[in-house]
């Protein structure tokens, strides 16, 4: 996959080449999935005492990136097979994917007693 090898290379502002560009693309793409992946396990973490609960979140975070990358082929599809597909595909999952650290954000901040909220307050 083109996306991959941008991973591989460092993300240079100032390149306004397409594959600069697409490599930027990359770069954004994975601080969010690593700002993800830390929401996610801080959720985990918060639901330490309740394996159902914990089997609900895993299930739904593995729905949800099967929607994500579903998606995001799609939203893509237009351009596939060209230089930019890179670029569109990668901002497609750091949109969906910031939207989903502020979703889990969200567990985190519920106040004690709130019952329309999965995540224990603290």
């Amino acid at each position: 996959m083109v996306a991959s090898a941008a991973f591989a290379a460092e993300c240079d502002r100032n390149d306004q080449t397409q594959a600069g560009m697409n490599v930027c693309a990359a770069s954004d793409y994975a601080a969010s999935d690593a700002k993800l992946n830390a929401a996610y396990g801080d959720v985990m973490k918060r639901l330490s005492d309740n394996a159902d609960a914990r089997k609900l979140l895993l299930d739904s975070q593995r729905g949800w990136i099967a929607f994500r990358d579903a998606e995001c082929k799609f939203a893509s599809s237009g351009v596939e097979g060209g230089s930019i597909y890179p670029m569109i595909h990668a901002g497609c999952l750091q949109g969906l994917t910031d939207a989903r650290v502020a979703q889990l954000g969200a567990y985190l901040k519920c106040e004690e007693g709130d019952l329309s909220c999965p995540v224990p307050g603290r």
